[in-house]
């Protein structure tokens, strides 16, 4: 007698909603369990006579003790991690249940409180494991995100806001695609795309909230009947549009924008429902020229714009070199605007 596939469905979506409760369970657990280690270290630390000698003898031997009862896991290295766990998050309520040990142990290495915060209020939003949760840490995601909008975090949080979203406010600079393994010699627009279609996850990730594909080499033809074909094409179910994009190797140029421009103009009239907010288009360029983007169209613009990948993945001093350079640009920028606007005064 057979089974009713309903029967069966029902029973195996039991046993996966109970594992995945389990494991939920024993991540908070060991999370909690390591906050009040950190603490009780931190106490009695502060219980010693000669603060500094006796924290690093009571770590020591904690270690030792722990490690001979319990295994691996006690180490020197991790009490320490512990001890910082709870000075970086002294109170408990803060702890947050959806992020695992991992995850804890990666904000540790994130200096910057705002920083900090940022990436954790991120990772529960979007869900991010903590390969995830590394690689955008690894990539300055922050930095990258505040340098491309030159706002400060509270101006950002209050942006996130569905009412008051602005396309400028997902963009950020460089675009970091070390996922594609693309060898930077000698490739072409097509490889670079295959490879992201390969890798589509994590691009959809380094592009920020709200992305899902659509097409690629999608057609749109003018009234002549000449056809043009897309590279890539998304929809951001934040903006509520669609978000084109188009992969150039090489620096920008006036052509390139021109391109961009007549694209989404033609897809404004030839596929945009009624209600969608604007089209966006997005060049994606191995090299961007300032001087192409201040005397365009991009420049002012909340439909167009151009950012630069890189396919490697950059030093710390090199992002710091790069987003000190564009914070410079930015300042020189506004120094002539506000100049041009008070001798029209």
């Amino acid at each position: 007698m057979k089974i009713s596939e309903n029967l069966y469905t029902e029973i195996k979506t039991l046993i996966e909603t109970a594992r995945e409760s389990i494991v939920k369970s024993v991540n908070w657990a060991m999370v909690i369990t390591h906050w009040e280690i950190g603490r009780r270290i931190v106490e009695e630390e502060q219980n010693g006579q000669e603060r500094a000698t006796y924290g690093d003898f009571l770590i020591t031997n904690l270690s030792i003790q722990l490690t001979q009862e319990f295994g691996k896991g006690f180490d020197a290295r991790e009490l320490r991690k512990m001890r910082q766990f709870y000075l970086t998050f002294p109170i408990r309520d803060a702890v947050r249940p959806e992020l695992s040990w991992t995850h804890y142990r990666l904000l540790l290495r994130v200096n910057d409180s705002e920083a900090r915060f940022f990436y954790l209020t991120e990772s529960i939003a979007n869900g991010w494991s903590s390969r995830q949760l590394d690689r955008q840490i690894s990539t300055a995601y922050y930095q990258r995100l505040l340098s491309s909008q030159d706002k400060s975090l509270l101006q950002l949080e209050a942006a996130q806001q569905n009412d008051t979203l602005k396309p400028s406010d997902f963009l950020k600079e460089p675009f970091v695609l070390e996922f594609l393994n693309i060898e930077t010699r000698n490739y072409l627009e097509k490889d670079l795309e295959d490879a992201i279609l390969n890798n589509l996850q994590d691009f959809i990730l380094e592009l920020g909230k709200g992305f899902s594909f659509v097409a690629r080499q999608q057609r749109i033809t003018t009234e002549a009947g000449k056809h043009y074909k897309i590279d890539l094409v998304f929809y951001n179910y934040l903006l509520k549009c669609f978000v084109l994009v188009d992969l150039k190797i090489g620096t920008l140029t006036p052509q390139d924008v021109g391109q961009m421009d007549m694209y989404v103009r033609l897809y404004e009239d030839q596929k945009k429902p009624i209600g969608d907010n604007p089209t966006l288009g997005i060049i994606l360029c191995s090299e961007k020229d300032e001087t192409v983007v201040q005397f365009s169209v991009l420049n002012g613009s909340e439909q167009l714009f151009a950012s630069q990948y890189q396919l490697y993945l950059p030093t710390e001093g090199q992002l710091k070199k790069w987003l000190s350079n564009q914070r410079l640009f930015l300042e020189l920028k506004t120094n002539s605007e506000n100049s041009k606007n008070e001798t029209h005064d």
